[in-house]
């Protein structure tokens, strides 16, 4: 079974559509690369999968549980959104940690919040904080950041920032790590330390979407990529296929033109 159904799902903002009839599925320990020109959807998609946007039509289905259907309201309540939030960890393009949190404090926050919501957080403060800070630590030894546990975000580079970041989206145990183009507000040369991450955490059959206008890393890391443009799926399959053998003529102009950048 597939760990993410995503069906017919279409977004506008007024006139104006982003997405439409948007379907695909994700298998456990897959990486979905989404490629395509910016204004194609990408971003939106991202977003509606999140539960930051709400689509307009379509489902959302995870783990054989349908999280969103437009055409039942008891799927869209604002009181559980938060907790459909949780099987989605989301890496931003700008990092936007608490600038007055600490890297590790950064990393713990959203658990430490959802434990003080649990009927024992009273009686095992002590030890559900401890164990939290631990998995924090570990987490950021992970993304080669021990030493930086408590440094501010002012303290870090813009590659160490996103790998807080990262560190952050995987606190919660997310059925599937979201990257919305994590390395475009980065520099050249800390572009490849986050790369390199993301890579891991592909090795490791870590599931993920990944928005990214690198594309020999999509072709190198993905198990499938899709190509949007004008806010439908222009064209979906293995990297090899879709990079090196584009089916549709929009595939092969957008990759003509990033290969001419």
């Amino acid at each position: 079974m597939a760990i993410l159904e995503v069906h017919n799902i279409e977004k506008h903002f007024g006139a104006t559509r982003v997405l439409e009839d948007i379907s695909f599925s994700l298998e456990q320990g897959q990486a979905l690369a989404i490629i395509g020109s910016s204004g194609s959807g990408k971003t939106t998609l991202l977003r509606c999968l999140n539960f930051l946007e709400t689509p307009d039509q379509g489902q959302i289905v995870v783990q054989g549980k349908t999280l969103f259907d437009a055409s039942d309201p008891a799927t869209q309540r604002e009181s559980e959104i938060r907790k459909k939030r949780l099987h989605f960890g989301m890496v931003f393009q700008s990092f936007n940690l608490f600038p007055q949190y600490t890297a590790l404090q950064n990393v713990t926050l959203a658990s430490q919040l959802l434990a003080k919501e649990q009927p024992d957080f009273k009686s095992n403060k002590a030890q559900i904080l401890a164990d939290i800070e631990a998995h924090g630590k570990l987490l950021l030894e992970q993304m080669g950041l021990a030493d930086r546990a408590h440094h501010y975000p002012h303290q870090l580079s813009g590659g160490q920032q996103q790998r807080v970041a990262i560190a952050r989206a995987l606190a919660l145990h997310p059925d599937i790590l979201c990257f919305d183009e994590p390395t475009s507000a980065l520099d050249p040369e800390l572009t490849g330390e986050v790369l390199k991450v993301i890579r891991s955490l592909a090795d490791q059959n870590t599931t993920m979407i990944i928005v990214t206008h690198e594309m020999a890393f999509a072709r190198d890391v993905a198990d499938q990529i899709i190509f949007m443009d004008g806010g439908v799926i222009v064209e979906q399959g293995d990297p090899h296929q879709v990079i090196e053998h584009p089916r549709e003529e929009r595939t092969r102009q957008f990759l003509a033109r990033y290969s001419e950048n």
